[in-house]
């Protein structure tokens, strides 16, 4: 992706392309090499620093979805004290990895994806904002349209600031690990100002689109079809078959099963509760059909599992089924961001693989110098 493309942020995200092969990925030279061309693009003003504070909007134009976030750098100690709220767990490894990037390189370069519940004052204000003349505006090789605007004059700031100050809590979205690492790096730099908070876009929830995280299975795990049928028959309502590869509401699910797709639709009782975590369809399908049915208890680790985002498509599904490698595939009906905040306000963490956000937020289309 980045051959023949110098200013391709790849070279300091990935820096052991320009390494030679089998160089340890978490190796010293590594972290210096993603140093050395981050400052190479600074001094060719690939990237331009903004003198002056302030904020900026962020739009990403898919197809026919459109979001608008602020970016801002959000409060490390109000994530450690949960008012910037998680829903999902982060590994050491990939937590380390993340510190080592932000202290080497002296900068946050991948913006934390948060989420707010709706104002009305900020929306009025963002829709305004965007009528004036963007800053940068093109589109990507995969089709998304992005888009920013500088709010750098007093009166756009002192509004951003003072309607931030009524909101209760962020959400992480996406970026629980640069958030995690951040955080880290704030706490072994107490006497950095600038540590003490990481890079963001936050978005209104109402304008997020999250896709499914849909789930292939190696094998049957010794049932023949048949047999897998009838075990479902417990579970689910099934309509054989003729049923939609696309979930068409919560609670109602897809199994691509020997060339035909068949519509699961979760028995009343199995999702009566009324813990937010226990009725999400990823948890119920877990808890009902993975354990006790394929016998994968943990599908983190699980080798006869995988997982396939959304963006990817049904298609995709069937072709990996088709091609052999897996025996059936489930797909989903994506889960609410809604579910997702009400989660996060419990305490709570969600099953891994339950969101797909999209679009994705552009590494170094914002920087935070530390």
């Amino acid at each position: 992706m980045a051959a023949g493309n110098p200013l391709s942020f790849l070279h300091v995200s990935k820096p052991e392309i320009d390494l030679p092969p089998g160089t340890d990925l978490y190796s010293p030279p590594v972290y210096a090499k993603g140093r050395e061309n981050f400052q190479k693009l600074i001094a060719q003003d690939a990237l331009r620093l903004d003198r002056k504070a302030g904020y900026y909007l962020y739009r990403q134009t898919m197809g026919a979805h459109s979001q608008v976030g602020i970016v801002a750098v959000a409060s490390c100690d109000e994530y450690l004290k949960g008012i910037i709220k998680k829903h999902e767990l982060t590994r050491p490894d990939k937590e380390d990895d993340r510190v080592r990037h932000i202290v080497v390189l002296g900068s946050q370069t991948g913006p934390v994806f948060l989420t707010y519940r709706a104002s009305v004052a900020l929306d009025s204000f963002v829709n305004e904002r965007i009528l004036e003349q963007p800053a940068v505006d093109f589109t990507a090789a995969d089709g998304v349209r992005h888009t920013a605007w500088l709010v750098m004059d007093e009166g756009g700031v002192e509004i951003i600031e003072r309607e931030f100050a009524k909101l209760p809590a962020l959400y992480i979205a996406d970026g629980h690990h640069r958030s995690a690492a951040a955080a880290r790096v704030h706490q072994s730099q107490l006497s950095n100002p600038e540590a003490a908070w990481f890079l963001a876009v936050i978005f209104p929830h109402n304008q997020m689109q999250i896709l499914p995280y849909n789930r292939v299975l190696k094998d049957l795990n010794g049932m023949t079809p048949a047999q897998l049928l009838e075990k479902l028959d417990a579970v689910f309502v099934i309509q054989k078959n003729t049923g939609e590869a696309k979930p068409k509401a919560k609670h109602f699910l897809g199994l691509y099963l020997e060339g035909a797709w068949h519509t699961l639709t979760f028995r009343e009782h199995f999702a009566r509760t009324k813990d937010p975590i226990e009725r999400l369809d990823v948890t119920l399908l877990q808890k009902y059909v993975l354990a006790p049915l394929f016998g994968i208890d943990d599908p983190r680790t699980s080798k006869r599992i995988n997982f396939v985002g959304g963006i990817r498509g049904t298609a995709e599904l069937e072709k990996l089924v088709q091609s052999g490698e897996y025996a059936c595939a489930f797909s989903m009906f994506p889960t609410s961001i809604e579910d997702l905040m009400s989660i996060a306000d419990a305490g709570g963490i969600m099953p891994p693989k339950s969101t797909w956000f999209e679009p994705k937020l552009r590494d170094a289309m914002f920087c935070h110098m530390l």
